[in-house]
C-alpha cells in the first residue's frame, strides 16, 4: 500500500508547515480531487484541517456517485486523486499504466453500509438474507429499500453481495444522494434507507433533526459467516471485530505521478493525524492512532 513512501511525504509535510510559498508542492498550489459522495462528511473534515495547516493549499473536492467519480478519475487529467470504496480493476489500472503513471493506493478506513428506518416504523433489525431476497426480487420482510443513487457505491456493493446485475422492478428505489435518503426516511414509515455511516455520525446542520429521529438498524449475517449469531449495529468495535456484516474498505488512490498537492493530501489522510480525524468521525481508521499514557506516582 506504499506506506513507506507516504511516511517520507508526511515528514516533508511537517517540515513545510508554515511555508508561505505559493509554488506547486505537497502543501501549496491548486488541485482537484474526486470522491465518492458517500464519504463527503469525513473528507470535509480532512480538508478543513489540511487547509488550516497549509493556507497556500487550494483543493477543490468534487463529490459524485461512484460511477461518475470513477469516470472523472479515469478520463479527466485534472483529477488524478480519488477516494473510492473499491480499488481499480485490471482494465482501469491499464488507463494509467499505459501512460507510465504510477498508481499509489492506500486503504484509509473501514466504512459501514448503514440501514436506517423511521422511528415510528416497526423495523428494528434486518438480516442479510432479507437484503439479498429483496434485491433478487424474492419475497422479503423488506418492502421498500431506498438507495442514495442508482450509480452509487452502496448500490454496487449490495448488488455484488446479492449476486445480481440489475435492480428489481419493484421494492427497490433510488433517489439522488444520501441527504435525500435521510430526509425520505424521516418523512416516511415502512421504508428502509441505505446510507454511508458517516452521514449518520456527522450530519449536516440541516439534517440533524432528521438524523435524531431515525433508527439505525442492526444486521445479522448469513449462516456460517461472522456476525450470524445476532443482530449487530454499525460501530467501530463491531467493524474492528468483523461482526457487522455490511462493511467495506475506503481507498485513496493517487495517480498524480510525483510532486503535487494531491499527493500531499493523500499522505496527510493516511498519516497519524488524518487517521485520528477518521477515528473521531466514527469510521474505523486503517491504522489505529497510537495513544500515549503518562503514569505519575
Amino acid at each position: 500500500m506504499y506506506k513507506f513512501s507516504y511516511i517520507i511525504i508526511v515528514l516533508f509535510l511537517i517540515s513545510c508547515k508554515g511555508n508561505k510559498s505559493a509554488t506547486q508542492s505537497y502543501v501549496a498550489g491548486t488541485t482537484q480531487i474526486v470522491a465518492d459522495e458517500t464519504f463527503e462528511p469525513i473528507l470535509e473534515d480532512q480538508l478543513f484541517v489540511f487547509s488550516s495547516s497549509y493556507p497556500d493549499a487550494r483543493i477543490k473536492m468534487l463529490y459524485k456517485p461512484e460511477a461518475a467519480a470513477l469516470n472523472s478519475f479515469l478520463n479527466n487529467p485534472e483529477t488524478r486523486v480519488a477516494v473510492l470504496a473499491r480499488e481499480l480493476n485490471a482494465n482501469e489500472r491499464k488507463v494509467f499504466e499505459s501512460k507510465k503513471i504510477r498508481i499509489r493506493v492506500n486503504r484509509i478506513a473501514i466504512d459501514a453500509v448503514t440501514l436506517i428506518a423511521n422511528q415510528a416504523s416497526a423495523d428494528t433489525a434486518v438480516t442479510v438474507n432479507d437484503i439479498v431476497n429483496v434485491l433478487q426480487g424474492k419475497p422479503s420482510s423488506i418492502k421498500k429499500l431506498v438507495f442514495d443513487n442508482a450509480n452509487s457505491s452502496t448500490v454496487r456493493y449490495l448488488k455484488e453481495l446479492s449476486n445480481v446485475s440489475d435492480l428489481p422492478a419493484s421494492g427497490v428505489y433510488a433517489l439522488k444522494n444520501n441527504k435525500e435518503v435521510i430526509k425520505y426516511i424521516y418523512n416516511n414509515k415502512g421504508a428502509i434507507g441505505v446510507v454511508g455511516f458517516n452521514w449518520i455520525e456527522q450530519p449536516d446542520k440541516d439534517l440533524e433533526e432528521a438524523v435524531n429521529k431515525i433508527r439505525v438498524l442492526g444486521v445479522r449475517n448469513l449462516a456460517g459467516k461472522p456476525g450470524d449469531d445476532k443482530f449487530y449495529k454499525p460501530n467501530q468495535t463491531n467493524l474492528a471485530l468483523g461482526l457487522y456484516p455490511l462493511k467495506r474498505e475506503v481507498f485513496i488512490i493517487n495517480c498524480q505521478g510525483g510532486l503535487g498537492l494531491g499527493t500531499g493530501f493523500a499522505a496527510f489522510v493516511a498519516s497519524d493525524r488524518g487517521q485520528r480525524i477518521i477515528l473521531k468521525s466514527g469510521l474505523l481508521p486503517d491504522s489505529i492512532p497510537s495513544r500515549e499514557i503518562i503514569i505519575r506516582k
